[in-house]
């Protein structure tokens, strides 16, 4: 029968336990260690080959980003589902992934379970790639015992995450792309066709009808003007842009979208979605209200609101309920919080945020389709006016050709 190295660790335990067993496969291997009150991080057999070392010495010289947090996720959640430990899961998938990041991330994280770290603590070596709140329910798992189910929370929260950035570009991208059509449009009839027909009028002595003569004067103010003003806008994008990395500059930014009517909306329910939905995934995963909390405000990207969720912590922590110190921050509906106060008195205070958060995502998503029909008709009405006054001027100028040859 084949024999299995293996590393565990005692329930309350903190020393790694090391040793040998003989099983028919490796899940049985796993299931022996898991009958003893064991927690596996590592289980191999004995004389499989392991993860080589030019691997996981290539594996320090790659760079890593968030990008591969979901797939890396996604992959260990196929093999807990199976009954294979977070241990051996990470082996087999620094063995077999074919995609040279993602296998030197599970190589170096594999290293680490067999130093006798814990996965969350060899998670969190790599902050680049998997962030605290990541970090925080993969260790809850830990202590409870329920890997498969926290990764597949986490994969489903990241998804939920991906689909709201999606729709928010896609809002946006139609817009841009008739606003760009419509420039180019203007430019080849302003520097290519407009010249052609001023210099064959001005050649046969006729007078330029007044739309022509307007898109004449356009287009001299535009060469003459255009290029300073295309590096004064180029310029005083890139400041702007490098302002907004700062503190201050983000939080007067995040502070003046809150002003403004459209993208205020749009902010809050963002936030109010990130927040409630964060908040259920950790509640339900057993972490701490006040970790959740803690962790929650890094959902939320705009600064103000963060900061009014921050103080809300410092209040529930003092003791306060969490709907009124919702209430209190001025950013969130009375409804909304009537609705989490309902959740407390209950004790279903988790299964209410996900409700919430259905509710604000099917919102959100109604109004971004919304307001991209509304700024897709606006785009339309004025390129579509831009180009039959251009139109309007052309047939007006070939028409005073015309009439020229006539003469």
């Amino acid at each position: 029968m084949p024999q299995f190295t293996y590393s565990a660790r005692a329930a309350g335990g903190s020393a790694p336990v090391n040793g040998t067993l003989e099983a028919p496969t490796r899940r049985d291997a796993v299931r022996q260690l898991v009958a003893r009150g064991l927690q596996p991080t590592l289980v191999s057999e004995a004389g499989a080959a392991p993860v080589h070392k030019a691997r996981r010495g290539s594996a320090a010289n790659l760079t890593y980003s968030r990008q591969q947090r979901l797939p890396f996720l996604e992959a260990l959640a196929e093999l807990a589902e199976g009954g294979l430990s977070a241990g051996e899961a990470v082996r087999m998938l620094a063995a077999r992934l074919q995609e040279p990041k993602l296998r030197g991330l599970c190589a170096e994280l594999w290293t680490r379970l067999g130093e006798g770290f814990t996965l969350s603590r060899a998670m969190a070596g790599r902050p680049e790639v998997f962030d605290a709140q990541t970090i925080n329910l993969i260790s809850a798992s830990e202590a409870t015992g329920n890997l498969h189910e926290v990764l597949q929370r986490l994969i489903q929260h990241f998804h939920e995450q991906r689909e709201l950035r999606r729709q928010l570009v896609a809002a946006l991208i139609y817009p841009i792309f008739i606003c760009v059509l419509a420039f180019v449009v203007m430019l080849i009839f302003l520097f290519i066709l407009l010249p052609r027909l001023q210099n064959l009028l001005t050649s046969l002595g006729g007078k330029l009808p007044l739309a022509t003569r307007l898109m004449v004067d356009a287009s001299h103010f535009a060469l003459r003007v255009g290029p300073f003003l295309l590096v004064a806008l180029v310029v005083g994008g890139v400041a702007l842009w490098r302002w907004r990395q700062k503190p201050a500059g983000k939080r007067a930014i995040d502070a003046l979208l809150l002003r403004v009517p459209v993208a205020r909306d749009i902010v809050l329910r963002t936030a109010i979605l990130n927040f409630t939905h964060t908040l259920a995934v950790l509640l339900e995963n057993g972490v701490t209200t006040s970790d959740a909390l803690r962790l929650t405000e890094r959902a939320v990207d705009n600064d103000v609101v963060r900061a009014s969720l921050r103080e809300c912590t410092d209040r529930v922590l003092e003791g306060s309920p969490l709907s009124v110190s919702l209430a209190r921050t001025g950013f969130f509906p009375p409804l909304l919080t009537d609705r989490l106060s309902v959740g407390e008195q209950t004790g279903h205070l988790a299964p209410g945020l996900r409700a919430i958060a259905r509710n604000y995502q099917a919102e959100l998503s109604r109004r971004l389709q919304a307001l991209t029909k509304v700024i897709s008709g606006i785009v339309l009405g004025t390129a579509f006016g831009f180009v039959a006054f251009l139109a309007y001027a052309i047939v007006s100028a070939m028409m005073q050709v015309s009439a020229s040859f006539r003469l």
